[in-house]
């Protein structure tokens, strides 16, 4: 298992978005399904572009988010 971590365009706003999957087409799936169920009217997604990926361990893993200056 991986944690992925991505940042997804929609309508000229990015939403940054972090996914445990198998694989990196469950990972890229999944995170498109998430943005969708987080709107109420059907998101126009321009771009999903992943910035990292780890792979989970039995200590941990985390990513930091932080906000564009």
């Amino acid at each position: 298992m991986k944690l992925y971590h991505f940042t997804v365009l929609v309508d000229s706003k990015e939403i940054p978005v972090v996914v445990a999957a198998e694989s990196d087409e469950q990972a890229f799936k999944r995170a498109e399904i998430e943005v969708e169920k987080s709107f109420l009217k059907f998101p126009d997604i321009k771009e999903v572009v992943l910035l990292e990926r780890k792979k989970v361990t039995n200590s941990g893993t985390a990513f930091v988010i932080t906000e564009k200056l």
